[in-house]
């Protein structure tokens, strides 16, 4: 018997026990590549292809120091994290004002915004692999990490101004009215009184994009060229060879590539659900 809302037992049936199984199954096949990458990370290269399901005979650092050391690993995390918090920050600043001032102001030129914004939301970003590097050659930001900031403003805006939209439309009028009334300008309103609101939204935007722009692949490696500018995913990239790949350092910096990400996760993952539940009603 387990305890429901409002005090009342519900009986745990075959039914439940059967969807618990089912969910603990499909999380052990997601967990297994993890615990497989981490287990090989700790073999040398030979003992991994030898067998790559057995445990290492011995447990070693010794792939993650040169893994750190040929990766230059902590100047390729601060590189990332620089990225990531930058983009961050421009999309929620130029996202929320964006949205609120399409959601407020209502005629035709926010109309044709707002589903210009659904628009380039679905188009791929394979096709727009080329427009990108001549439009940032022209303006001369290929190969700087600044560059790479306003490229990801340009492709995550649309998302977040699309769920900053949905939330603003639940939050009353009245509030700025008031806020007007009291002498408030309109950019005050709207970071005193109604920005703040926005936190649920605004916390599910951040995580998500810092997430995805940290694990991004495709965009620095079409945007930087220079080795000190590179970011930890492309940095791996120095352990694959024409006639050799060094599978025991390969393992290492997955490793370390997915912990700073998995750390963020587990630290927020109360915000992270949080945002997302109370984004989805009030969206």
């Amino acid at each position: 018997m387990k305890q429901g809302k409002g005090g009342k037992r519900r009986k745990y049936g075959m039914g439940l026990f059967c969807v618990e199984a089912v969910l603990v199954v499909l999380a052990c096949f997601m967990m297994f590549p993890m615990v497989l990458i981490f287990v090989n990370s700790f073999k040398g290269n030979g003992e991994i292809l030898l067998d790559m399901l057995a445990l290492p005979e011995k447990w070693s650092f010794g792939n993650y120091r040169e893994a750190i050391s040929k990766m230059n690993f902590f100047r390729k995390f601060a590189n990332t994290i620089f990225v990531s918090v930058s983009a961050v920050m421009g999309i929620i600043l130029f996202g929320s004002m964006a949205a609120y001032k399409v959601t407020r102001v209502k005629n035709k030129v926010s109309n044709v915004i707002y589903y210009g914004i659904l628009f380039t939301m679905a188009i791929p970003f394979q096709v727009l692999m080329v427009p990108i590097v001549i439009v940032a050659r022209n303006l001369h930001i290929v190969n700087t990490l600044y560059g790479m900031v306003i490229m990801y403003w340009g492709f995550l805006l649309p998302m977040a101004m699309f769920l900053y939209c949905g939330f603003i439309k639940g939050v009353s009028r009245e509030l700025e009215e008031a806020a007007l009334i009291d002498g408030c300008g309109q950019f005050q309103a709207f970071f005193y009184v109604v920005f703040p609101i926005l936190k649920p939204i605004t916390a599910t935007i951040a995580i998500i994009n810092m997430l995805g722009v940290f694990n991004d692949f495709m965009l620095p490696l079409i945007m930087i060229n220079s080795e000190k500018l590179k970011t930890i995913q492309l940095s791996m990239s120095v352990f694959y060879g024409t006639y050799l790949n060094r599978w025991d350092l390969i393992m290492a910096a997955l490793v370390l590539s997915i912990l700073p990400a998995l750390i963020f996760f587990l630290l927020f993952q109360k915000q992270i659900i949080k945002g997302m539940a109370d984004g989805a009603v009030k969206g």
